[in-house]
């Protein structure tokens, strides 16, 4: 008769001090790597640090009686988990170089200049890109896309970089996690057991306010005074041929963002409308790019666009500020960012098997004895998923699960737990360098994330305006409230 094998015996989890290692590595190192290259500490040495951070993880593993494998394997997955991320990053690195070709990037800097004003620029900025993530649902598109333009129009304003990819993000951010079509917004709900539609509603009691004072604020930091764009508009007429046609790839991607396309495919396709628009009305520039006589004009215009996707653009206009606005992109110029995507996604996945967080994060719970203190432990170890585990994700699931007996224990409604989760773990995961976000927005708007970090008002002052209403009571429902809520509703619809 045979026997059934023995059950793996199950591992006890870290003890606190195992637990605050690797963080207290993570802080160490990532602090004197900021302290020694400043900004430039996430072109390889915030990626070093991370790589010794890991180490640090492994060994609490295998002291807790993790195989190598094991450890190895969790970095692994985790790191297969960024996958998607990387590839839209390599998309936007292509598609930016095609749109810099094509005029794309261009048109959008040209029509700007036409409409905008130094004054009222970083709020403009803000509201666009908000309405255009609330249509499409994703950060990282409106980004990667509108987002280069605004960059390029601060650019010719002579408007802070830093201020302007603070616009862009906080107003991107509140579109996508307001958003029925955001995949942050959907996991929140899956993560805290809540309805779309019942999120979505409570989500904005908070994202508004905050938005209304996220446009105060930059309203406030508008730069007094007429800006002159005679001259700057006849530098770009006389070295690019400006017209609405260049922006027939930015229409193609919002409409596939619409369809719900997936992003990499979204934004691949629009690399490769920008490279086709380019060939069919300036193939002279992409031959000129080229700079290869003896070769077949149709090769010519392939090599043109193939090598604007790859490695980027390089404009040579003789108007020096118009070629360092049009000189960029390519998958390359992604590589630095993918780099540290990975070393982040490794340590974060060594960090989970070891259940750190899940450690630090369960004393926080029990010693939470008021509704106000509950949902600030929320916050805070949402924005620690963020910085340990390095990926949005993860930080929306981990917390959103371990926290939902808590929320039920005190009867609280399952959207103001997911409320708190996207008010949270989505706005903050842009504000840490080494998160995939941060990394990502550093990466496409040109701006260091510890630049650009201070002004993004929005993704602040989202989790301190959640806490301010878990402590005041305002909106905080419980189960037979919501119920109460949704029966109110059904009969209002039924008599009218």
């Amino acid at each position: 008769m045979s026997q059934e094998p023995a059950p793996m015996p199950t591992l006890e989890p870290p003890s606190l001090i195992e637990a605050l290692l690797p963080v207290a590595v993570l802080v160490v190192l990532l602090g004197l790597s900021y302290y020694l290259f400043g900004d430039e500490a996430s072109a390889g040495p915030n990626q070093i640090a991370l790589l010794f951070c890991s180490l640090g993880a492994a060994f609490v593993a295998l002291r807790r009686g993790y195989t190598l494998k094991e450890v190895r394997e969790a970095a692994m997955d985790s790191v297969a988990t960024g996958l998607s991320s990387i590839f839209i990053l390599l998309a936007v690195g292509s598609l930016i170089g095609t749109w810099a070709m094509s005029g794309t990037l261009m048109a959008m800097v040209y029509y700007g200049l036409q409409i905008l004003s130094p004054d009222y620029f970083y709020v403009t900025a803000a509201i666009i890109c908000a309405l255009v993530a609330l249509s499409i649902g994703s950060s990282w598109t409106v980004a990667g896309t509108i987002g280069i333009g605004l960059m390029g129009i601060a650019s010719e304003m002579r408007l802070d970089p830093a201020i302007t990819a603070g616009a862009i993000i906080s107003g991107a951010y509140f579109g996508d996690k307001s958003s029925p079509l955001s995949d942050a917004t959907n996991l929140a709900c899956v993560a805290a057991g809540a309805k779309l539609y019942d999120h979505i509603k409570e989500t904005l009691w908070t994202s508004v306010p905050t938005l209304a004072a996220t446009f105060v604020l930059f309203w406030l930091l508008g730069q007094p005074g007429e800006f002159d764009v005679s001259e700057t508009s006849a530098d770009i007429e006389a070295a690019v041929d400006v017209s609405l046609v260049a922006f027939l790839p930015l229409a193609l991607v919002l409409a596939l963002a619409v369809l719900r396309l997936p992003p990499f495919a979204t934004i691949f396709l629009g690399a490769l409308a920008g490279g086709l628009l380019a060939v069919l009305t300036n193939p002279d520039q992409v031959i000129a790019f080229v700079d290869d006589p003896e070769l077949w004009p149709g090769f010519a215009l392939l090599k043109g666009v193939w090598s604007a996707m790859a490695t980027g653009y390089v404009s040579n206009t003789g108007h020096p500020g118009i070629d360092e606005l049009l000189s960029r992109g390519g998958m390359a110029s992604m590589l630095v960012t993918i780099w540290l995507i990975l070393t982040a996604l490794a340590f974060g996945g060594v960090v989970e098997k070891i259940g750190v967080l899940d450690r630090l994060i369960a004393p926080v719970i029990r010693a939470a004895k008021s509704t106000g203190a509950l949902i600030s432990s929320m916050v805070a170890a949402a924005l620690g998923a963020n910085i340990l585990a390095a990926d949005q994700y993860i930080a929306i699931v981990i917390p959103g699960r371990m926290f939902r007996t808590a929320f039920r224990a005190r009867n609280l409604a399952p959207v103001v737990l997911s409320r708190a989760v996207g008010d949270s773990a989505t706005v903050t995961s842009t504000l840490i360098p080494w998160n995939s976000c941060g990394a990502y927005m550093a990466a496409t708007l040109g701006v260091a994330t510890i630049s650009f970090a201070p002004f993004c008002f929005f993704n602040l002052l989202n989790p301190l305006v959640t806490i301010l209403f878990a402590f005041t009571g305002f909106r905080m429902l419980t189960t037979q409230g919501l119920e109460g809520e949704a029966a109110a509703e059904a009969g209002s619809a039924k008599s009218e």
